[in-house]
């Protein structure tokens, strides 16, 4: 069990916005020693990218801002998107009517485009904070258009339908709103332009070629979300979780290749619908936005080299990335494997993940 935290709340920019997360914690908390794990030097070399603890054929890419971006997931004709696979971490979520969106992490490499590209929801709003990035999307609703423009990442977050060529294009022979993508290499440009790529400290996950012990054996994660069922099947000559949905290979649009994952990992994480946010309604029922909790700490489950672990996820600071931990004490951090990794973040109580 955690030990005595004390989170105060400060007054927010907007009256109905997530309060900053503040801790003050004893020495022997559980935030005490994220923050002391955080602060740690690091032990690898300069030369490694810290999101995926693979080695960077070219360091200087570390010194530019990431991109988190926006990438749509339904309808299924949005597949295959454009980029995909090239994402150094991709988060996967909930939004309204039980489908899902992507928020893809883009540091260490520059694809032709990227997309289709889609509105923000709240939870990029935790996304580009914790990983100081740039925020990529097409636009927002006014409540989060103003949560957006209200917050430490501003100046560096580029609305598609506002900012326009050369950061982002239609593609004619796609559909609106689904035929919009990025070129990152102009989004780069645009942010060195305005005073706003210069390169974050991140360090956050702990990576080991070698898995933890114990676990349970793990040749698929199964999610299903509903509408959408996703399947990651473990290749064991290739060590690398390849992905389906609804049965059918997910691959990226730019170059065929699956989409595959060195570590799957999902994230256990409260939900509630945020009624000053409406969005529509169904059969005369309001729908609002989905607010995902992604604070504090909760349930994870980490899948590699076909086996899964329990664990704890924790992110105690709203600036820094959540971590990995083998106890709710924080005292073992459970680490991935080298590679690409895919959160599947899904709510607390939710029963849809299987492992077979």
């Amino acid at each position: 069990m955690l030990l005595s935290v004390l989170l105060l709340l400060l007054t927010a920019c907007l009256a109905n916005e997530r309060p900053v997360i503040v801790v003050t914690a004893t020495p022997d908390s559980a935030p005490t020693r994220v923050a002391a794990a955080l602060a740690a030097p690091a032990a690898s070399a300069p030369a490694l990218n810290p999101l995926t603890g693979l080695v960077l054929p070219d360091p200087a890419v570390l010194h530019r801002r990431p991109l988190a971006v926006k990438i749509s997931n339904a309808p299924d004709s949005v597949r295959p998107q454009a980029g995909l696979a090239l994402a150094d971490l991709v988060f996967e979520h909930y939004v309204e009517g039980g489908l899902t969106r992507f928020t893809a992490i883009y540091w260490t490499h520059t694809p032709p485009r990227l997309g289709s590209i889609r509105s923000a929801r709240l939870i990029d709003l935790e996304l580009t904070a914790m990983y100081g990035a740039i925020l990529v999307y097409s636009g927002a609703n006014e409540p989060i258009r103003q949560r957006i423009a209200a917050s430490t990442f501003a100046a560096r977050a580029y609305e598609g339908v506002t900012v326009g060529e050369p950061l982002y294009f239609r593609d004619p022979a796609g559909e609106a709103p689904h035929n919009l993508f990025a070129v990152p290499a102009q989004v780069w440009a645009r942010a060195a332009a305005d005073g706003v790529n210069d390169a974050p400290n991140l360090r956050a996950l702990a990576f080991s070629t070698t898995p933890s012990a114990g676990g349970q054996a793990a040749p698929a994660v199964t999610v299903d979300y509903g509408p959408d069922v996703v399947h990651w099947v473990y290749d064991a000559v290739n060590a690398v979780y390849v992905r389906s949905v609804d049965g059918v290979p997910h691959t990226d649009a730019d170059t065929g290749a699956p989409i595959t994952a060195a570590n799957v990992v999902v994230l256990y994480v409260p939900h509630r619908d945020d009624e000053t946010i409406p969005v529509g309604e169904w059969n005369g029922v309001p729908i609002y936005s989905t607010e995902i909790q992604l604070w504090e700490s909760g349930p994870a489950l980490i899948a590699r080299d076909g086996v899964a672990l329990t664990g704890t996820w924790m992110r105690w600071e709203q600036e820094v990335p959540l971590t990995l931990w083998a106890d709710e004490e924080a005292t073992q951090p459970l680490p991935l494997k080298p590679g690409i990794t895919w959160f599947e973040i899904v709510p607390t109580e939710f029963t849809g993940v299987t492992l077979r």
